[in-house]
């Protein structure tokens, strides 16, 4: 039972980290394209927040899936497995990235358009799209 509960939680705070991670660049692509003061502000506040709150996620949704391993420790040994967890360091990776970028956009020193951030606003899908196909398939790598 608890398996159930650690899986459940598990996919229920996954969702919320992606919402977190496609939203955060989103508003990255917006804030290119401020001008004033005061929605430039509002844009640092909502970046910052938005970047908490997903990493309260993140540390969730690693935790149950700790939780999961622990209960199950032979997927450890399974290469579709091994190839999730390498694609959620990158997710990390991306992640720690977007703090990286919303540091610069409250220091002042953005370097990228906002084409380019919709661009960057792909890489959590294609990770997202490879990890569940991995979950779902089980392929036999």
């Amino acid at each position: 039972m608890l398996y159930l509960w650690l899986k459940a939680f598990h996919v229920i705070f996954v969702v919320a980290w992606f919402a977190g991670l496609f939203y955060l660049p989103r508003l990255f692509v917006y804030h290119c394209d401020v001008s004033g003061d005061a929605e430039n502000a509002r844009f640092k506040v909502m970046e910052r927040k938005l970047y908490k709150f997903t990493v309260m996620n993140t540390i969730i949704a690693i935790g149950c899936g700790l939780g999961l391993l622990v209960l199950t420790p032979a997927w450890l040994t399974q290469h579709w497995l091994q190839l999730k967890l390498a694609l959620v360091a990158a997710l990390v990776g991306f992640q720690w990235w977007c703090w990286r970028l919303v540091v610069a956009f409250r220091d002042g020193r953005n370097r990228h358009s906002g084409r380019w951030y919709r661009w960057y606003n792909e890489i959590p899908t294609l990770l997202l799209f490879c990890i569940v196909m991995l979950v779902i398939l089980k392929p036999n790598l």
